[in-house]
C-alpha cells in the first residue's frame, strides 16, 4: 500500500518555496534595514526628538498620516515628533525646507531635517536626522513603514538636496510689537 499522505508533496516543494522567499527579497527595491541605538548619536542636536523618531519605526506610511493611531507620511513624522517636543512646524515639506534655517551639510547634527528630490521634485522628501549619516523617514506606501535609512545609499545620496533646522519661536528675533503673541497668525514682512 502507497503512502498518500498530503504532507509529502508539501515537502517536496519546500526547497523551491525556501528559494522563491529568498529570490524576492532580491526583486525588491527596498533598501536593507539599518540599525542606530540612541547612546551611539552624537551629544549635540535635538536628542529627545531623534528618540521620539526612533521609537516610531515600523508604524505604517499613511499618505496625510500625522499619529501613532493613523500612521505617518514624511512630513507628518517630522511635525508629529516636533510637536510632542513644544515646537509647532508647518505641516508640509515645501513650508519646512522654505520656512527652516539652512544648515551646511558637514554641520548637521541629530535633529535636523535633511530633504530629498523625489521625482524631480525639490525636497519633496524630509527625514529626522539621526547622527551617523542614518535619519528616520516615512518613504512611501511601497517600503509600507516608518524606518531608519543611511544617507551613504546611493538612492539617498543621489536625491540629497539640503538640511534644515528646526528652531524654537523664542529663539527667532521677532519685533517687540509682536512677542507674546504667539497662537495668532502672524506675518512678517521682510
Amino acid at each position: 500500500m502507497k503512502n498518500s499522505s498530503p504532507i509529502l508533496p508539501i515537502l517536496k516543494l519546500l526547497p523551491l518555496l525556501l528559494i522563491a522567499v529568498q529570490m524576492s527579497g532580491c526583486a525588491t527595491n527596498e533598501k536593507p534595514a539599518v540599525s542606530v541605538s540612541p547612546s551611539n548619536l552624537a551629544p549635540s542636536g535635538n536628542g529627545k526628538a531623534v528618540a521620539e523618531a526612533l521609537q516610531l519605526q515600523g508604524h505604517p506610511y499613511v499618505p496625510g498620516g500625522e499619529s501613532p493611531a493613523e500612521g505617518f507620511d514624511c512630513s507628518g513624522l517630522v511635525f508629529y515628533v516636533y510637536t510632542k517636543q513644544g515646537l509647532k512646524l508647518p505641516r508640509d515639506t515645501w513650508s519646512l525646507a522654505n520656512q527652516l534655517p539652512s544648515v551646511q551639510l558637514d554641520r548637521r547634527q541629530p535633529g535636523d531635517l535633511l530633504f530629498f528630490s523625489i521625482d524631480a521634485k525639490p525636497n519633496s522628501h524630509v527625514g529626522i536626522y539621526v547622527g551617523q549619516d542614518k535619519f528616520v523617514h516615512a518613504p512611501s506606501s511601497r517600503t509600507g513603514r516608518v524606518m531608519l535609512s543611511d544617507l551613504k545609499q546611493p538612492y539617498w545620496r543621489e536625491r540629497f538636496t539640503a538640511v534644515r533646522r528646526p528652531i524654537a519661536p523664542g529663539s527667532l528675533s521677532f519685533n517687540n510689537a509682536i512677542e507674546g503673541r504667539i497662537g495668532e497668525s502672524i506675518c512678517l514682512l521682510n
